[in-house]
């Protein structure tokens, strides 16, 4: 699904502007490099669209601009590519000044030595570390070193069900365990309608899913020490049990095999499933139409039980952090970018916009961030949901096993049997294509 597009020799064609970029490509008054007025961004694409996120993005862009005299060259990357683009930022030098990066990639991005270290000076430049949440900086990099990013937008994910179609199933109350999520799926899958909808193209979700599967398996992919264990049977047990979703459970679409960016939202939001796993979707829901009384959020399924600790987990600690390349020809820029968008103002504007949380503590306590919608959200980042391992070859790991299970849902989707001998084959290869020490 990710498709390595190298950045153009010392320029990138952004979304909404033309700007000649190197890595910190920012350009100066009078041919000047003490003080650029311009900096390049890279923004992940968080809304239903790019295009959400340039509306989103811009009136705060301008207003940087106007307080620092510095301009933002925006561009919205898709999911799909973003990774990939990354890391060809990191090795060509053809790049940003500032971006945002998944958390889950802080580690493997910070083994890079592409980005810049946030230290104690550095963090003090935006306010100090302090204000951040706990949970929130323990996805910034590995442990025992310098962040390699700082947090800007917290997610957990829940589950999102339509309250009509519940109704019109007879279903009282949305499912805590995931027999129930089963048998509710079966109930709505009728009349063309589907029970839930995954994205199985989309490797990165895949992993975020049998990542939750696995830990409620007690399990893991990697070992305490940080070394790859992913055909263990509990990590196959879990992984099993995600992809039977389609292959024997069949309350998911076989074209759900192809989904690979933002369907499955569409496809809740135009009622075409009656349930949706997803990270704080609610903005994403209401810009497609949905309006926030026809569903609603519960704790996403555990296997027995109610979500905890241990083997209750019942998401990864998601979310977006913010980074610098250290490259960068107008540090003190990006460092005030970074300072603005983290600020207590701008949390609050842009985790509204996205219906996330903010990782700034006094913007967290915000009232529009304590509504019964976010309080699911909080308490499962407070409670039940673990980071994925921080370890530098995450960003390997997200792409060899988000690639197996694809190709496990394509072989569901074409009517393949997906056995437990068939999903530990899968991840055992996915095993041997990470890097050797």
């Amino acid at each position: 699904m990710r498709r390595i597009r190298a950045a153009a020799a010392g320029a990138v064609t952004v979304s909404m502007l033309t700007a000649v970029t190197a890595c910190g490509g920012g350009s100066s008054d009078g041919g000047s490099n003490d003080s650029p007025k311009t900096l390049t961004y890279w923004a992940s694409n968080q809304g239903a669209s790019v295009e959400v996120d340039k509306k989103v993005l811009q009136p705060e862009l301008d207003k940087f601009e106007k307080d620092t005299g510095i301009k933002v060259e925006l561009e919205v990357v898709p999911w799909s590519d973003l990774l990939n683009r990354i890391l060809t930022a990191t090795t060509s030098g053809q790049g940003p000044d500032v971006l945002n990066i998944g958390n889950t990639w802080s580690a493997s991005l910070q083994a890079t030595g592409a980005l810049l270290p946030w230290d104690t000076k550095n963090f003090d430049k935006i306010g100090g570390k302090d204000r951040f949440v706990d949970s929130a900086l323990g996805s910034t990099g590995a442990a025992g070193q310098d962040p390699a990013a700082v947090p800007l937008y917290s997610m957990a994910y829940a589950l999102y069900y339509n309250k009509a179609m519940f109704a019109d199933a007879g279903i009282a109350k949305p499912p805590t365990t995931w027999d129930e999520f089963v048998a509710d799926g079966k109930k709505l899958s009728k009349d063309g309608k589907w029970g839930a909808a995954f994205e199985g193209a989309n490797p990165a979700e895949n992993i975020h899913h049998s990542f939750v599967f696995a830990k409620q398996h007690g399990a893991d992919f990697f070992t305490a020490d940080g070394k790859p264990d992913f055909a263990n049977d509990g990590a196959v047990a879990g992984v099993k049990q995600f992809v039977d979703l389609m292959a024997t459970d069949k309350v998911i679409a076989p074209g759900d095999a192809e989904y690979a960016q933002n369907q499955s939202v569409s496809d809740f939001a135009t009622g075409k499933t009656g349930m949706l796993l997803w990270q704080s979707a609610s903005a994403n829901l209401v810009s497609q139409g949905m309006t926030e009384d026809e569903f609603g959020i519960a704790p996403v399924p555990v296997q027995s039980g109610t979500p905890g600790t241990g083997t209750n987990v019942n998401s990864m600690v998601a979310g977006i952090n913010l980074a610098v390349f250290k490259d960068t020809d107008n540090l003190d820029g990006a460092t005030e970018f970074v300072k603005f968008f983290t600020s207590d103002a701008e949390q609050k504007i842009l985790n509204t916009a996205y219906s996330s949380i903010p990782p700034v503590k006094a913007a967290q306590e915000d009232a529009a961030f304590n509504t019964p919608a976010t309080a699911v959200l909080k308490d499962t980042l407070a409670k039940s949901a673990v980071a994925l391992p921080q370890v530098a070859d995450e960003s390997q790991f997200e792409t060899a096993v988000g690639t197996a299970i694809k190709n496990l849902f394509a072989d569901a989707a074409a009517g393949k049997p997906v056995t437990t001998e068939s999903v530990k084959a899968a991840l055992e290869k996915a095993q041997t294509q990470m890097p050797t020490k």
